[in-house]
C-alpha cells in the first residue's frame, strides 16, 4: 500500500516552564486574548453601589500627572478611616475609581504616608496586597511608579523585610521613598496635585528635626509612628512621684 509523505512542522509550546506563549500567539487569538482583558473591568463597577461616603473623605483622587506624563492617583493615607471602611469595600471603591477614571494609559500613585496611625488609617498589608493582586494585569502592567511620601521606620522595615515577598507584579520595584516634598518636585510638577496642610507641616517639622520620622529625636507634636522615649520616661517619674507623696 502506498503512501504520499508530506512535510509538517510542529511547534511546542513549554508552557509548564513558565514560558511566555503570547508572542506565538496569531493576530486573532491576540485580539480575543485583549477583548477578554478589556472586560475585566466591568465586573468590578457595580452600578447600585453607592461611593458618596468615600468620594468626600478624598483619601483617594485622580488627579494630575507626573513629569513623565503618568497620571497620578493620590492617596493621602491619613484621610481613611481603617476602622469603619472594610477591606472588601475598599477594594470595590478603588477598582471603581480605576475603571471609571483611569481606563486606560499609564498611570503612579503618589502615597502620603505623612502622620498616619496603624490603627486608625491602615487596612493592614495583608489587604493592600490582596486589593493589588485582584486587580486586572492591565492595570498591574500599567502602573509606572509608586511615590511613597514621609515612609516611617516601621514602613520602610515592613517593606525592606516582606516586600519581595508579598509585593509581586514587580511593584517592589516601583516604589520610590520621597523623605521630603521638595523631591517629589524632581517628578512631579508643583501644584500638579493638591498636598494637604498638614503633610506641609510635618515636612517642616522633619526638615528642622530629620530624625523624628525614625523614633530618635522626641516629637513635640506626637506626629511620628515610633512612640518617643521621653514619654515614656514622663510616665514613670508621674508614678515614682505619686509613691512619694503617698509615703
Amino acid at each position: 500500500m502506498g503512501s504520499k509523505s508530506e512535510d509538517f512542522s510542529v511547534l511546542v509550546l513549554a508552557s509548564d516552564l513558565g514560558i511566555d506563549a503570547r508572542p506565538f500567539l496569531t493576530n486573532r487569538e491576540r485580539e480575543v486574548e485583549s477583548q477578554e482583558n478589556w472586560h475585566d473591568c466591568p465586573q468590578y463597577l457595580p452600578s447600585d453601589e453607592d461611593f458618596s461616603d468615600l468620594e468626600l473623605l478624598q483619601f483617594f483622587r485622580i488627579q494630575g500627572s507626573d513629569k513623565s506624563g503618568n497620571r497620578i492617583a493620590r492617596v493621602v493615607g491619613k484621610y481613611f478611616p481603617a476602622p469603619v471602611v472594610s477591606g472588601e469595600r475598599l477594594k470595590r471603591y478603588i477598582f471603581h475609581k480605576l475603571c471609571s477614571e483611569l481606563p486606560e494609559g499609564p498611570f503612579c500613585i503618589v502615597y502620603m504616608h505623612s502622620t498616619v496611625q496603624k490603627e486608625d488609617n491602615s487596612p493592614g498589608i495583608t489587604i493592600l496586597r490582596w486589593i493589588y493582586e485582584e486587580l486586572p494585569s492591565d492595570f498591574k502592567d500599567r502602573l509606572q511608579f509608586v511615590y511613597f511620601i514621609h515612609p516611617g521606620l516601621r514602613s520602610r522595615l515592613v517593606i525592606a523585610t516582606l516586600g519581595r515577598f508579598f509585593l509581586t507584579g514587580g511593584l517592589y520595584w516601583k516604589i520610590k521613598y520621597i523623605s521630603r516634598l521638595q523631591y517629589l518636585w524632581d517628578d512631579v510638577k508643583k501644584g500638579e496635585i493638591e498636598i494637604p496642610e498638614f503633610v506641609r507641616n510635618h515636612d517642616n517639622i522633619l526638615e528642622h528635626r530629620p530624625l523624628t520620622d525614625y523614633g530618635i529625636e522626641p516629637d513635640p507634636f506626637q506626629l511620628s509612628e515610633v512612640p518617643t522615649t521621653s514619654y515614656s520616661f514622663g510616665r514613670y517619674e508621674e508614678k515614682w512621684a505619686a509613691r512619694e507623696f503617698m509615703s
